[in-house]
């Protein structure tokens, strides 16, 4: 490409009915628009949420979507040190095509590298009294291992890894946007 960005990704419809289904929803006290334009400027979450290790843009789409790479850190706190515990950060990242869908509002995710490879993500904002729904569904077949590999994404990279993940990056956007909200009124 000459510098321009691409055409958008057309990711189709969710493909619901996959071993692994992990949603993570809260009401935003925000406006949807307010709360949308946080959560699809991607590059400006590690400055918004301590989990996030960074975002890079490896190709950029004309909706605001692309090829992006993501990192983010799992916390985990181990029991037995003399103080009571232990953190360890966990390291995770993941490649992702993304497509922003401004009219709906929506933004879905492809995993299209890492251990997560195939997982599709959605995040939707409704209107609701008070604020706005937002709901993120992951849904995934597992890694490509045989035997264990959707035994795995169901019970232990869906609950101990992309719920803990995706709650915490909720929370943070949702503060983010709860701040800007409130001073617009």
């Amino acid at each position: 490409m000459n510098g321009e960005p691409g055409p958008p990704l057309e990711p189709g419809a969710m493909p619901l009915g996959r071993p692994m289904e992990t949603i993570d929803e809260r009401l935003v006290r925000a406006p949807v628009r307010t709360i949308f334009e946080i959560a699809r400027q991607v590059e400006n979450w590690p400055a918004h949420l301590s989990h996030y290790r960074y975002v890079r843009f490896r190709e950029r789409r004309s909706d605001g979507g692309g090829l992006v790479e993501m990192s983010a850190y799992r916390p985990f706190r181990i029991i037995g040190k003399s103080d009571g515990a232990l953190r360890l950060n966990w390291p995770t990242r993941w490649l992702s095509e993304m497509a922003v869908k401004r009219e709906e509002p929506a933004v879905r995710f492809r995993h299209v590298g890492g251990i997560t490879k195939g997982m599709d993500v959605e995040w939707t904002f409704t209107p609701a009294p008070g604020g706005t729904h937002v709901r993120i569904l992951h849904l995934w077949d597992g890694p490509r291992v045989p035997v264990i590999g959707k035994w795995a994404a169901m019970f232990v990279i869906g609950p101990v890894f992309v719920h803990a993940i995706a709650s915490r990056t909720l929370a943070g956007l949702a503060a983010v946007a709860e701040h800007e909200a409130r001073k617009q009124w």
